[in-house]
């Protein structure tokens, strides 16, 4: 037992511990979201989240259960406490989920390890034959920084890169909080190539060869993946970048993957294109911060904003909830980035965008409030929250 009194530790686009009780406040109010915008459905469907503890994967597992009953198993890679420090928001966030849904008499299962690798795809097919039975649905939300092949053992590391030429524009310098101006450079070959085994679609693709071998996935299964595309203001280092590759190689996989799944269960597989939001892995994006400091301020004054949760309840609610067929594009894909790249809004993002410097950033653009969210991501400023009372960090989930 470690009870103490936990404090951010944050130095720019980092933050190495995480508050117990803040990640239960987050979790609860997400449930607490999904039980209000949709009316429950009780179901006998079966859910793998890939990439189950934060953002978009945490929202579509929470969103799954509260809306229609879903059985889950979740795959987590997280870091429990020690005596050292805390653990992982993510760690948390899953000991708060299972605490929650055993309360409410749902089935909550999780594996803590690398998805990427063969032995965590044994542990899953041996857990759901013994406690779920058939995948109704897959969701696959990894975004990881680094992947050991599990047929090579070479290790491939992600980079967010332009290709081609180096891409120059401004960003938030974080630990500073000015505006400055970022130079990156194009990536390499090796570097292109390492990113697109990293966040491309083949994993994805073992996953499912995995699942039906063992057969564990149910007629007219369902996969789907997430992306994000984003304003132009973005592309030179996210969509024309090395990223943008990788989600090329995901989307052409996917497709591959629901002509496959059409003919031989009935199936689909989808992406969905999801919009902008605070995590992490997008804090360390150069120019991001910045453009979502903007978008936000605009959107929340709208009032059309949406944070995770908010988006897997469309998406579950509108698209791929039971007995609905989802609209889609040109390309096959769902759109859920509909209102950020609504012309006024992508208008409006784009004209602060060529105003803003140092002086006036806090007036164009909501970066206190991106700050908060940022924070709120590991517990911290989570309104509710007494920050001064010791809490338990050294948690587990039930598994």
């Amino acid at each position: 037992m470690a009870v103490q009194i936990v404090k951010p530790r944050i130095r720019g686009f980092i933050c190495t511990n995480a508050h117990p009780a803040g990640c239960q406040a987050n979790v609860r109010n997400q449930i607490d979201e999904i039980k209000q915008g949709i009316p429950h459905k009780g179901t006998d469907m079966n859910a793998l989240v890939i990439g189950a503890s934060t953002g978009y994967g945490l929202a579509s597992r929470i969103a799954l259960t509260y809306a229609y009953g879903a059985k889950t198993l979740g795959l987590l890679y997280e870091r429990p406490a020690d005596a050292r420090r805390t653990a992982s928001a993510g760690y948390y966030n899953t000991v708060a989920f299972h605490q929650q849904a055993a309360d409410d008499g749902f089935l909550a299962d999780s594996l803590n390890g690398d998805a990427f690798s063969d032995e965590m795809k044994t542990e899953a097919i041996h857990r759901l034959k013994a406690d779920f039975g058939k995948i109704d649905i897959l969701v696959y939300s990894i975004a990881a920084p680094r992947r050991t092949h599990p047929n090579t053992g070479d290790s491939h590391e992600s980079v967010l890169k332009p290709i081609g030429a180096p891409y120059t524009g401004k960003t938030i310098d974080l630990s500073q909080e000015v505006i400055a101006p970022v130079t990156i450079e194009p990536a390499s070959e090796q570097e292109l190539t390492d990113t697109i085994a990293v966040m491309g679609g083949e994993d994805l693709d073992m996953w499912v060869d995995a699942l039906a071998d063992a057969d564990l996935l149910a007629p007219e299964v369902t996969v789907v993946a997430y992306t994000y595309i984003g304003s132009s203001l973005t592309w030179p280092i996210y969509r024309d970048g090395t990223i943008g590759r990788a989600k090329d190689d995901l989307k052409a996989r996917v497709d591959a993957l629901d002509e496959r799944l059409a003919n031989q269960l009935g199936g689909n597989a989808y992406i969905s294109v999801n919009k902008a939001v605070v995590t992490q892995a997008s804090a360390a994006i150069p120019i991001v911060p910045l453009y979502i400091s903007i978008l936000y301020d605009i959107m929340d004054a709208k009032g059309i904003n949406e944070a995770p949760i908010g988006q897997m309840q469309r998406l579950f609610s509108e698209h791929l909830g039971p007995g609905l067929q989802p609209e889609l594009d040109g390309e096959r894909y769902i759109r859920l980035d509909d209102r950020e790249l609504q012309p006024e809004i992508t208008d409006a993002v784009t004209e602060r965008w060529g105003q803003i410097d140092t002086d006036n950033f806090h007036e164009l653009s909501d970066y206190a409030g991106y700050r908060r969210r940022f924070r709120n991501l590991f517990g911290f400023e989570v309104e509710g929250v007494d920050y001064d009372e010791a809490v338990e960090t050294e948690l587990t989930f039930i598994s």
